[in-house]
């Protein structure tokens, strides 16, 4: 118990260290002409910026490696690896890891805690019967531990706690936002408005009617899908029944939507849908879950589900952002510990595999100091 103890307590310290050092290594404009700069003079670089470039903007500083030195097959990945599998120390990892993930957003003011056991004991279980498909086969890789959770997304607990997990993530991208709200106007505002920008640019319309989230989870980004796009037709898509089932319980308890958001368990490599059946697909923070040969099988899964002209958006971590490549080593440990695949996202070239998949006009762009989105076209 005292090691678990000295551990939580040097990754504690380390998480806070990382927030300052991300604070102070980042160009960052003051809180006050943040958004401004977000909302403002981001969008001239992304439309101006040639094919298969990564734009970088202000306030979203790109580092010197093509991709972090604990990625791959350098040294450092390779000893962080034989670490990790050491099961003794890997056990200690993963439960230092929960525990500092839960006491990092509570110091963030989100109530992790009581927005866990709100859903564990709301009647969110009675959704599940109609959400599960009852004949699908699970990949492989999905039934590995993740994120901490032995049964990784096929659990409860996992579902229960995602939300504020999805918050806390916003808070670690934008590390100075004085609030959640302020975090996801700027980290979601970014991505939604690179969505709609590339989609007017390039689609030939304005119009969406149809939209589907891969990945969806418990529906924090079918959201404000949704929001942005009132009139379209929204489907959220997930492996896991439990993030479905939360995510239509709380769909059902919100505001009325004049087309209620559809929610589908399906597998995001083979969903089973028509073809040329969606005006945009997006798949945000999944690939760095994934095997490479899952992500191509989404992106041609995503290519044959659009319709010509449509987009697709893929949003996850950036191999080029700074802060990412300047992680502590206790914090990059901690990181692959929870996610299996993560060093094979990182050598995969996603725009490359647009590309093959036939996707044109593909822009990425940092939208925040962690996270990329890169928005791709169906040709006409």
């Amino acid at each position: 118990m005292a090691l678990t103890t000295s551990l939580q307590n040097y990754l504690s310290s380390s998480l806070i260290s990382a927030s300052g050092n991300a604070a102070t290594t980042a160009i960052k404009p003051p809180r006050s002409s943040m958004i401004t700069s977000v909302r403002m003079r981001h969008w001239a670089v992304h439309a101006a910026a040639p094919d298969t470039t990564t734009a970088s903007v202000e306030g979203f500083e790109e580092g010197v490696l093509v991709r972090p030195n604990w990625s791959g097959e350098t040294p450092l990945s390779r000893l962080v690896a034989a670490l990790i599998s050491f099961k003794p120390l890997y056990s200690l990892l993963k439960l230092g890891a929960r525990q500092v993930f839960i006491s990092t957003a509570e110091k963030k003011n989100i109530p992790w805690r009581e927005m866990t056991k709100e859903i564990l004991e709301s009647e969110v279980y009675k959704e599940l019967e109609s959400i599960q498909n009852n004949s699908l086969v699970y990949p492989d890789y999905y039934l590995n531990p993740f994120h901490a959770y032995d049964e990784g997304n096929l659990t409860w607990l996992a579902a229960a706690e995602a939300e504020p997990a999805t918050m806390s993530m916003a808070m670690r991208a934008i590390p100075d936002a004085s609030s959640v709200d302020e975090a996801n106007e700027i980290m979601r505002g970014n991505w939604i408005r690179a969505i709609e920008q590339h989609h007017i640019t390039y689609s030939g319309t304005s119009t969406v009617r149809d939209v589907l989230d891969i990945g969806c989870s418990v529906g924090v980004s079918t959201g404000y899908l949704a929001d942005k796009f009132p009139m379209a037709k929204v489907t959220g898509l997930d492996l896991s029944p439990y993030f479905l089932a939360v995510a239509q319980y709380k769909a059902k308890r919100g505001v009325p939507r004049k087309y209620p958001i559809r929610w589908i368990h399906a597998n995001g490599e083979d969903t089973g849908l028509p073809a040329k059946s969606f005006d945009i697909v997006s798949i945000s923070y999944v690939f760095h879950e994934c095997p490479t040969r899952a992500i191509v099988n989404m992106v041609n899964e995503a290519f044959r589900l659009l319709r010509p002209g449509g987009t697709l958006a893929l949003t996850d971590n950036s191999p080029k952002s700074k802060i990412l490549q300047e992680l502590s080593p206790v914090l990059f440990t901690l990181m692959k510990s929870t996610e299996p695949f993560l060093d094979e996202y990182y050598l995969t070239d996603v725009e490359e595999t647009m590309r093959k998949a036939g996707f044109v006009n593909i822009k990425s762009l940092l939208t925040d100091p962690r996270h990329m989105t890169t928005t791709a076209t169906v040709p006409q």
